[in-house]
């Protein structure tokens, strides 16, 4: 197969690959990180929506433009919140794929190595990053969706040496995702390096190294200081295991040097059919790797130094993995594909499709409840979904909802945010606010007395019900799964779940 020019950009496929994704991962509204985001947006297009406990999502949001871009996107097109957010995803779709191909194409000659590359990418999109908490991309919209193919854009642009671009693409990510940027920049630096000890005469580049030291310092937040978490901020940090390296299991740690030692074969070897970035590239991921590893495991060596846990250096690995996938996939199909003088192209479908259709059995039994693609609609075959949507028809927009506080874990809700999709306030919940409270401290406190005050709502009796309302009087509906309690008003029974008011002559009746 003949080489092509780095330049020239296979829209028309890469368009295919990404309905292909869309039908291999799927796409599922408010589910899991979207919990935070979505809301912030919902609230700068309608600012009457969220009126109680709104900084569980503002806290991200005001750091970043997302919000900003999805109510702005909604505004001139004058589609509803969830067709944009829909439009957005498959458009961030899209980009990834061209951004994992113009990395491929810095770092491959050969068009079978690219698509090599960017086939198995596609295959695998949704998979984990080692055990970071994240997957490579979200089946679902979040700041990560825009700032992961920027990543990606920013990084090929580098290698090429077209630094303005990188610096404009660095500054745009920032300005949608402050703590990802870091990780780009660092890994840029790290490149820098290596090339100015290599370089013979020099380059442009000093700006880059300036660059390289400023924005790290700028992106990191305050509220840091050497002492031990306490109280509600410490429940909140050790319920994410994750952040300390102590709890990873040994496939967590073969997951995360497996790929550098991978990588470190790549840099050694004269691989046919390679540019120079795939060396440059490789061989920066592994000083980048081993001191995020460093660094995760001064963070988890004393207590003092809780506060600086939330910093998550091992969220390194998410970009390490995603460009670990890259060069690997460009190498297989390099080498698999043409085989002692012959090409062989169906090899890329032999270990492409396998990784498809493993994917989408992982899909399905992640949202067992819920359709593959959740297209915009006022009604939903998941029962939770379906009250959600109910619950944004035919409740005041200034309602405040209490559910149970872990109903994150509920079967069949498929990790549907309450806030992303129903619209409406609700009191906090353990899972997903306790992540919010993890990087935003002061929030421990009153997130800790949300969640244990709804913890087994589902159960609750009239006397509870009337005991949430003296605590929280401006709780004033409440959605149960389960039975409807006796005695409360409750609209809405259907497929298990129960809608009800809360009003005070409601409850006081009961008690």
């Amino acid at each position: 197969m003949r080489d092509v020019p780095a330049e020239r950009l296979p829209v028309l496929r890469l368009g295919a690959l990404t309905a292909a994704a869309l039908a291999i991962h799927g796409y599922h509204l408010g589910v899991e990180d979207a919990e935070i985001y979505i809301p912030a947006a919902r609230k700068l297009l309608s600012p009457e929506l969220y009126p109680f406990a709104p900084e569980f999502f503002q806290s991200h949001g005001h750091l970043s433009l997302f919000s900003s871009i999805l109510a702005w996107t909604a505004r001139l097109t004058h589609l509803s919140m969830d067709w944009t957010i829909l439009g957005w995803y498959v458009a961030t779709l899209f980009a990834m794929l061209l951004s994992c191909w113009m990395l491929a194409a810095a770092c491959f000659q050969s068009e079978r190595a690219r698509w090599s590359a960017v086939l198995i990418a596609t295959a695998v999109l949704t998979m984990p990053a080692t055990n970071t908490g994240l997957l490579l991309i979200d089946p679902y919209l979040t700041a990560r969706s825009l700032s992961t193919p920027l990543t990606l854009f920013a990084l090929a642009s580098f290698l090429e040496r077209k630094y303005v671009r990188v610096l404009v693409t660095m500054a745009v990510t920032a300005s949608i995702h402050p703590q990802m940027v870091v990780y780009l920049v660092f890994l840029t630096g790290v490149i820098w390096l290596v090339d100015r000890r290599k370089a013979a005469v020099h380059e442009p580049v000093p700006v880059m190294a300036s660059i390289s030291g400023l924005v790290p310092a700028a992106a990191l937040p305050g509220g840091f200081h050497l002492a031990p978490a306490t109280g509600p901020y410490k429940e909140a940090l050790y319920s994410r295991d994750y952040f300390f390296l102590y709890n990873w299991e040994w496939y967590h740690w073969l997951g995360m040097l497996a790929p550098l030692a991978i990588l470190a074969w790549m840099w050694r070897s004269d691989l046919r059919g390679t540019k120079p970035g795939l060396q440059r590239l490789s061989f920066a991921l592994i000083p980048f790797g081993l001191l995020s590893i460093g660094a995760g495991l001064v963070f988890s060596c004393s207590h003092e130094l809780d506060m600086f846990a939330r910093l998550q250096p091992l969220r390194s690995f998410h970009l390490i993995t995603i460009v670990f996938v890259l060069l690997l996939g460009g190498v297989i199909g390099e080498y698999a594909a043409f085989w002692k003088g012959r090409e062989r192209p169906w090899v890329l479908a032999a270990v492409s499709v396998p990784l498809a259709l493993g994917m989408f059995f992982v899909s399905r039994q992640t949202y067992t409840s819920s359709p593959q693609i959740e297209f915009p609609s006022e009604s939903s075959s998941n029962g939770w979904v379906n009250t959600l949507l109910w619950v944004r028809r035919n409740t005041p927009t200034d309602a405040v909802f209490a559910v149970d506080s872990r109903y994150f874990k509920d079967e069949g809700t498929d990790v549907h945010g309450f806030r992303a999709v129903s619209e409406r306030s609700v009191l906090a919940d353990y899972f997903k606010d306790g992540g919010v409270a993890t990087m935003f401290p002061a929030l421990a406190p009153e997130w800790k007395q949300m969640s244990d005050a709804t913890y087994g709502l589902n159960h609750f009796s009239a006397a509870d019900f009337g005991r949430l309302r003296e605590k929280y009087p401006m709780v004033s509906w409440t959605v149960v799964h389960g039975a409807a309690p006796a005695g409360l008003a409750c609209p809405y029974q259907e497929r298990g779940y129960a809608v009800c008011r809360l009003d005070v002559g409601t409850v006081a009746s009961l008690r």
